[in-house]
């Protein structure tokens, strides 16, 4: 997600609707669906016990435990869920120990969603002036997206959506090549999307959409329409954008386009085939324009998380998946 994709590069995908027929049946009415609360609160215990684990970078022992934390929740919360495991190589040739994890909530629906976030961490510092070669503890960039997925499961778990609902958890996104060294290859990074989009966890998988989360913990955040969800999928970033905006979270979601960038949504959307929008915290302004101050730098810690940033993004998501 840290490089900036030229017009070339997208492949766009396209919508079409088709008009209804006039029915002589009369029609029945939708009954009404309350959207559960979304907790803030629960969801920044839920980051705080991600970060306690220590950098979630793969092959480390951290790795290993956090992966089990997430699957044992998941499966607490009623989810039937997978683990797709695979060596992957990341851009210097080591091969990373991946584990993308996977909560189907009501399997049996075809009608389905896909909520998804990274769960591991940069395996270093690259944009610190200190302890550069030292992992992050990633608490808003891969623990808030995940914080806030495990609170929409919790929901889901006392009150079931009428679709089906993924929650993905892929991993190995944030190994890319350190600031400095060009590889000339965006698919250095979301290895794990990329694996899950060529390994998909059921044969044929498909999603009417997505929604990934990704740095959307901070407490200077701001969501402008992320340029890769304009350009692939702007039908889902208006659905998001206007919920939010109906719920009265305005001030955090913004209506300024910003460059395109490759995040897991290119790589789920273009070569899954699932169209999605990229809730992330991207400045277009001059003076801050990128990821924010905190990115790939020890500053990204639970000093920057702000329940109620979470929970902005969580009522968002809830809405979007209960009204469905």
């Amino acid at each position: 997600m840290k490089l900036k994709l030229t017009a070339l590069a997208m492949m766009l995908v396209l919508f079409s609707c088709t008009e209804d027929k006039p029915s002589s049946q009369p029609t029945q009415q939708k009954p009404v669906v309350v959207t559960p609360n979304f907790s803030g609160d629960t969801a920044y215990k839920f980051v705080a016990e991600q970060v306690a684990f220590g950098p979630r970078v793969p092959n480390t022992a951290a790795h290993a435990n956090c992966a089990a934390y997430l699957t044992e929740t998941l499966k607490g919360y009623g989810a039937d869920v997978i683990v797709q495991e695979a060596i992957v190589t990341a851009f210097d040739g080591k091969a990373l120990n991946m584990k993308n994890i996977i909560g189907q909530f009501s399997p049996e629906k075809k009608n389905r969603v896909m909520l998804y976030a990274h769960w591991d961490t940069r395996p270093f510092a690259d944009k610190d002036s200190t302890r550069q070669n030292e992992p992050i503890d990633g608490a808003n960039d891969g623990g808030s997206g995940v914080g806030v997925l495990l609170e929409i499961a919790r929901l889901m778990h006392a009150q079931p959506t009428n679709v089906g609902v993924d929650i993905i958890f892929f991993d190995a996104e944030d190994y890319g090549a350190p600031e400095g060294v060009e590889t000339g290859d965006y698919t250095d990074w979301c290895l794990g999307s990329q694996y899950w989009a060529e390994h998909k966890h059921v044969p044929n998988y498909r999603a009417k959409y997505g929604i990934l989360l990704d740095m959307v913990g901070s407490s200077d955040a701001v969501f402008n329409r992320e340029g890769t969800s304009m350009a692939t999928s702007p039908m889902v970033v208006d659905k998001v954008w206007r919920t939010a905006q109906k719920l009265g979270y305005g001030g955090y979601f913004k209506d300024t386009v910003t460059p395109q960038t490759v995040d897991d949504n290119y790589f789920v959307t273009v070569m899954g085939g699932v169209p999605s929008a990229n809730i992330v915290q991207y400045h277009v302004d001059v003076l801050t324009m990128g990821y924010g101050f905190f990115h790939h730098t020890h500053k990204d810690n639970m000093d920057i998380i702000d329940p109620n940033t979470l929970k902005a993004v969580g009522q968002t998501v809830a809405d979007c998946i209960y009204q469905d």
